[in-house]
């Protein structure tokens, strides 16, 4: 099912060696114009987005009434169970909204790109890139569709030539295509050694680093306050800026967790050359914003009862929580 790389690829010059000038005309080839979704992405002002779990309308109403900073949402077909059916839907009502929306799948698969396509994504993500062969692959399916054989391979190896000997075609897919964004999951020590390779592939609109798998692929898991975490993350960012992409990451963690706060997040923003910004997710968003508040109620209401009274609740809870462990055990 996947499209193959073509037999000789092109060598690739390291970023830090190609002109400045050079690597902005790799980020926005005439064969991938930047502009709708893919030019907002790669734009220079700061875009906000989140993720969005619940499929249900009016949610999507909710956060278009009262979250004006979002810009677009992050659909997750990787780790969310969605069928094609209820992405459709899902993107549909979005787009009903003027809401652009990302959606990742699980890895870089041509056919699983065009599937989300046709579901109805404006951008396409696909998680943990570390080849140049990856990105060709949803390069091909992403900002080429519907090319496919030899016409496909002509396309990614001499655009200019494909553009010569097929006109019509090339203005046909050009258009076809025009706005669509692709962008690249960022999650190991190996995708940051050949990042420059990466980033000088033609097509490309942004990068959005996975906290999580980074930080475990680094050998620091979940040390998101590290040295070396905070390093990773500026040479990811600094880099897709000056090769003119996108610089994003996925602020999925709980907001109070070390080195993933609020703070963090504007330290990456003013300084590291962070304009791609997805906060947290509305599961994760409800549960700590809901722990918060009956804790804060809950601590001034327990204040007012009898001791007796608190350690009855307490004594609930600790058997609530058995049983629903037992039952879990069970299943």
């Amino acid at each position: 099912s996947h499209l193959l790389p073509p037999k000789k690829t092109p060598p690739f010059i390291p970023q830090s060696s190609i002109p400045m000038s050079d690597v902005k005309k790799n980020a926005s080839s005439k064969m991938f114009p930047a502009t709708g979704f893919a030019g907002l992405l790669s734009s220079e002002r700061v875009k906000y987005g989140t993720l969005m779990v619940c499929t249900h309308p009016r949610f999507a109403q909710m956060l278009k009434a009262v979250c004006k900073d979002v810009e677009f949402v992050f659909l997750d077909t990787e780790h969310m169970p969605q069928d094609r059916g209820d992405l459709a839907r899902t993107c549909a009502i979005y787009s009903g909204l003027g809401i652009p929306t990302l959606v990742r799948v699980p890895k870089a698969c041509a056919v699983m790109a065009r599937a989300v396509i046709d579901a109805g994504a404006t951008g396409v993500i696909a998680s943990y890139i570390e080849t140049v062969a990856q990105v060709r692959e949803l390069v091909a399916a992403v900002k080429l569709k519907p090319l496919q054989g030899e016409l496909l391979e002509l396309a990614l190896d001499d655009p200019a030539k494909f553009e010569k000997e097929h006109p019509k075609t090339a203005k046909y897919v050009r258009d076809l295509n025009a706005g669509r964004a692709l962008v690249l999951n960022i999650e190991s020590a190996k995708s940051i050694r050949d990042y420059d390779k990466l980033l000088a592939v033609p097509g490309v609109d942004a990068v959005l680093v996975g906290p999580h798998d980074l930080s475990v692929s680094l050998g620091v898991p979940e040390d998101f306050a590290s040295e070396k975490f905070q390093n990773a993350l500026k040479t990811i960012f600094t880099k897709a800026r000056a090769a003119g992409v996108g610089a994003g990451i996925h602020q999925g963690q709980r907001t109070n967790t070390p080195g993933m706060t609020p703070e963090y997040a504007i330290k990456w923003i003013n300084e590291y050359g962070c304009n791609v910004y997805v906060h947290s997710g509305d599961i994760n968003l409800f549960a700590t914003l809901l722990d918060q508040q009956l804790k804060m109620i809950r601590k001034n209401v327990e204040e007012k009862l009898p001791e007796s009274a608190i350690k009855e609740v307490e004594a609930k809870e600790k058997s609530s929580i058995a049983e629903t462990l037992i039952k879990m055990e069970a299943i």
